[in-house]
C-alpha cells in the first residue's frame, strides 16, 4: 500500500497574547489546494516567524516579551507537534535576546542548521543575531552567544543603524548567511560548537541603499539570491562552497518599469526545480517571476501576479513545488496560487483562507 502524507501549514503573525498568533492549516493539493485550520494558539505576542523540524515534531516561533523595564525582548517558544491532528502543545519559552533598560531586542526572524542542535534568531531593532542551542528533546533552551552588528548605511532613516533581517544557512550547514538590511552586506559565520559562539566568516556588500532583507540558494547550491527591501532589488550570486563566498553577478529591479508608487521587498524563493525565482512586492502587492539562468544566475522577468491582497509580506512553495501560498498581512487572508511547470506562471486557484495579520507560512509534510 502506498504510504500516504499529509501538508500542513503553520503560520505566523502580529498578535496580541490574547489572540491566536500561531496557526496550523491542512493542506489539500488534490484538492486544488485548499486550506482548512485544525488548530491555533494563544499565549504569544508577535510571534511573527517559525521554523518546524518535522522529523522532530518541533515547532519553534518567535515571541517578544517586556523586560520590566521599559523595554522590549525576545523569546523563542518550543510547541511539540502532534502529526496525526496537527495539534501543538507548548513544551517551553526561553528570553531570545534579553534587554536592558527601555532598549528593544525583538526578534524577527529564526532559522535552524542542519544538523538541529541550534536555531538562530535574528534581532531586527537590537541589530543582533543570537544562537540558541536545541537539547537532546530538541527544545530550545539555551542563548549562548549574541553577537552586535555596528555601522549604518545609505538611506538616512532606513539604515540609520544595522538591522539583522534574516540568517539562513548554505546547502552543506556550514555556514550562515545573515542579511542586514541596515548595513547593505551579508555577513557570513560559522558556529564554533566547542565554544557555543557565532564567528564571522565574512563579509559581502551590497549596493548603497539596497536594504538586504531575505536570502536564498539556488537547488543547485552553486547560487544565491537576496531581496532588497529598501530599493525594490533582487541580487544574484554565484556561490564557492568550497570558501563559502559570494561573488556578486547582477541586480535586477522587482517592479514594474511604470510603478511610481512606495514600495518594498519582503520574500524570495526559488522553484523546486531551480528554473524560477519568486519575489514580493509590498506596494505593488504582486509576485514578480522569473527566468533564471542556471549557467550565470542572471535573472529575466516573465510576469508580475497580483496577490489579491495588500502588504504581501511572506509565502512559500509548497514541497512538491505544484503551489505558492501568500500572506498578505493587510488583507487578512493566505492567497493559494498553482504553479504552471512548464512556465513558472502563477494561477489563481480560487482557494484562500482568513488569518489576522499573517506574516509567516511554512510548509511541511508529515506521514499519516
Amino acid at each position: 500500500m502506498k504510504e500516504q502524507n499529509k501538508l500542513l501549514l503553520f503560520t505566523g503573525s502580529y498578535a496580541s497574547a490574547a489572540e491566536s498568533g500561531v496557526q496550523v492549516f491542512e493542506f489539500d493539493g488534490e484538492a486544488g489546494g485548499t486550506l482548512k485550520l485544525i488548530d491555533s494558539v494563544q499565549g504569544l505576542t508577535n510571534p511573527t516567524f517559525v521554523n518546524v523540524d518535522a522529523a522532530a515534531l518541533r515547532l519553534y516561533a518567535i515571541g517578544e516579551k517586556p523586560n520590566g523595564e521599559g523595554g522590549k525582548e525576545g523569546e523563542v517558544v518550543t510547541f511539540a507537534i502532534d502529526s496525526k491532528s496537527g495539534k501543538l502543545s507548548e513544551l517551553n519559552r526561553i528570553a531570545s535576546m534579553p534587554a536592558s533598560g527601555n532598549r528593544q531586542t525583538t526578534t524577527c526572524h529564526i532559522s535552524r542548521d542542519l544538523n538541529d542542535k541550534y536555531v538562530v534568531v535574528c534581532s531586527y531593532h537590537g541589530g543582533s543575531v543570537g544562537l540558541i542551542t536545541l537539547n537532546e528533546d530538541k527544545v530550545a533552551d539555551q542563548l549562548t552567544d549574541v553577537v552586535v552588528h555596528s555601522g549604518h548605511g545609505q538611506h538616512p532613516e532606513r539604515q540609520d543603524r544595522p538591522h539583522p533581517h534574516s540568517a539562513i544557512f548554505s546547502p552543506d550547514g556550514q555556514y550562515l548567511f545573515v542579511s542586514d538590511l541596515g548595513l547593505d552586506l551579508i555577513r557570513s559565520y560559522r558556529i564554533n560548537s566547542d565554544m557555543g559562539k557565532l564567528e564571522v566568516h565574512g563579509d559581502t556588500a551590497l549596493h548603497p541603499g539596497a536594504g538586504p532583507r531575505h536570502f536564498t540558494f539556488h537547488p543547485d547550491g552553486k547560487s544565491a539570491y537576496v531581496i532588497n527591501e529598501v530599493d525594490s532589488t533582487i541580487t544574484s550570486f554565484t556561490y564557492d562552497s568550497a570558501t563559502g563566498t559570494l561573488h556578486t553577478v547582477d541586480t535586477v529591479s522587482t517592479l514594474p518599469e511604470d510603478f511610481n508608487e512606495e514600495n518594498t521587498c519582503a520574500e524570495i524563493a526559488t522553484s523546486l526545480d531551480g528554473r524560477y525565482l519568486y519575489a514580493s512586492n509590498r506596494g505593488a502587492d504582486n509576485i514578480a517571476v522569473f527566468a533564471v539562468d542556471n549557467a550565470t544566475a542572471k535573472l529575466t522577468l516573465i510576469e508580475y501576479v497580483s496577490t489579491r491582497g495588500g502588504h504581501p509580506r511572506h509565502f512559500t512553495l509548497t514541497p512538491d513545488g505544484a503551489y505558492l501560498i501568500v500572506a498578505n498581512r493587510d488583507a487578512n487572508n493566505l492567497v493559494v496560487f498553482s504553479i504552471e511547470a512548464a512556465t513558472g506562471r502563477l494561477v489563481f486557484t480560487g482557494n484562500t483562507a482568513e488569518v489576522s495579520k499573517p506574516v509567516c507560512v511554512k510548509p511541511v509534510i508529515f506521514p499519516v
